[in-house]
């Protein structure tokens, strides 16, 4: 098994955390007010029907992994069950997806600490983070676990006291005039103020706020003992997710009436700011600089464990394979920095518009990568049932869950159709298969 020249070096601690940190991005810190906006409390069982099948697809690829515990992951499984530009297909996809969200991310991370140095310049921190983060991983994988272990940390104790002190906040009856349970339900327009089709666009957003989930497959080459660590981490992580999301949500929208959180107003401002609002803003900024660090982070580990497995089937360079002394996989992480680099310089050059239409191409690239993970499953378990292999760690209601889930991302994909500025990235789909098959057509040659 190719897998072998990678260090095992993750314990469940931190594949707990980095799918953890993978699903909690600054999504929750900063974008929750859009989907709140779209559709009100019924934002909560957006998040429900969301983690569900977000729950369902990390089965399907924990089943997978735990078989064949290797670098690449879902490419590799798409490689072999599939056909090989599948393989090809996923595996370049999801590299792309995540050197656009390094970008942003490093990006972000420029704004943030412009909040404390307002005479260095954005581009200046955004450089002097990527070199680091990318230091961090050329080490050993044991270093990106730890340092992904810590950022997720931060993140959700920032999440529980949130919760804690909001609940505090309503219980004890200091949370203002407005602050009732019944916020949830009983303001004009009730649960579901914007019917479904409010409820339909949010869908959309809240399902982006999950990319990051499928972390723990690839983590799963270099994890001490995968066959017990990857069913743990896959079941417990989902239970986390809906605590924290739902929860949260749940002590906001009760302390605050729905139609009152603004786009400008971050929820944890909102929450926090009957303390000194000086110090909230602080606390938030270095809140939301970890979120956008350890995405960074995962994007870094994530790709460059991609870039390995791409290499091992035939679909990327041969020289992507060279690892170092302690089982890193040196040129992939290398490779991607220089491509997420150009990027980030790009960026700066960048019309704000074309930088939209590459972030508009992520949005795209995750639903296509879902997909693909839930199509290659079907393969997979077809492929088991035929050598009577019968897999430890089953995904739910084969092939039932696998079509509900094919099924959803085209509804996704339909909705996106209908929503201004996302729209485009579904006519983009075509257009990037299209690229990826004449790549793979070149990689034959």
């Amino acid at each position: 098994m190719h897998a072998k020249g990678l260090s095992r070096g993750l314990k469940n601690r931190h594949v707990q955390l980095i799918a953890l940190g993978g699903a909690i991005g600054t999504g929750l810190f900063l974008g929750v007010s859009t989907t709140v906006q779209l559709t009100g409390p019924a934002v909560l069982l957006g998040y429900a029907l969301g983690g569900f099948i977000a729950f369902m697809i990390m089965r399907q690829l924990g089943e997978m992994v735990v078989e064949e515990p290797v670098a690449g992951s879902f490419s590799h499984f798409a490689n072999k069950y599939w056909h090989p530009f599948a393989g090809f297909a996923s595996g370049w996809n999801y590299w792309i997806l995540y050197v656009l969200v390094g970008m942003a991310e490093l990006t972000a991370i420029g704004t943030f600490v412009h909040f404390w140095l307002p005479n260095v310049p954005t581009w200046a921190s955004a450089a002097f983070f990527f070199v680091l983060v990318n230091l961090v991983n050329l080490v050993n994988v044991r270093i990106y676990g730890e340092f992904e272990f810590w950022f997720s940390i931060i993140k959700v104790v920032a999440i529980i006291s949130m919760i804690a002190f909001g609940s505090y906040l309503l219980i004890s009856g200091n949370g203002g005039e407005t602050a009732h349970f019944s916020n949830l339900w009983a303001l004009e327009g009730g649960f579901f103020p914007h019917g479904i089709k409010g409820f339909l666009m949010a869908m959309v957003f809240i399902m982006f706020s999950f990319g990051g989930l499928e972390l723990i497959g690839i983590a799963a080459a270099e994890t001490d003992d995968p066959s017990h660590t990857i069913p743990r981490a896959t079941n417990q992580v989902i239970y986390r997710i809906l605590i924290f999301y739902i929860g949260a949500l749940a002590v906001l929208l009760s302390l605050m009436p729905w139609m009152n959180m603004t786009k400008d107003v971050t929820p944890f401002v909102m929450v926090f700011s009957s303390l000194n609002e000086n110090f909230v803003a602080h606390v938030l900024n270095a809140i939301v600089l970890t979120a956008a660090l350890s995405v960074y982070n995962s994007g870094v580990y994530s790709n460059s464990r991609m870039l390995f497995g791409l290499a091992a089937q035939g679909n990327a360079p041969k020289m992507l394979m060279k690892l170092n002394d302690k089982g890193v996989p040196v040129n992939a992480v290398l490779f991607s920095a220089l491509i997420t680099g150009t990027c980030v310089a790009l960026n700066y050059f960048m019309p704000e518009d074309a930088f939209k239409f590459l972030m508009a191409l992520v949005v795209s690239a995750l639903v296509v990568n879902w997909f693909m993970i839930s199509f290659a499953h079907l393969k997979f378990r077809y492929a088991k049932i035929k050598e009577g292999v019968v897999p430890k760690f089953k995904a739910f209601w084969f092939p039932i869950g696998n079509i509900i889930c094919i099924l959803f991302f085209a509804m996704i994909l339909i909705i996106m159709l209908f929503i201004d500025g996302i729209n485009i990235s579904v006519y983009l789909i075509p257009a990037w298969i299209a690229l990826l098959a004449v790549g793979y057509k070149l990689s034959r040659k």
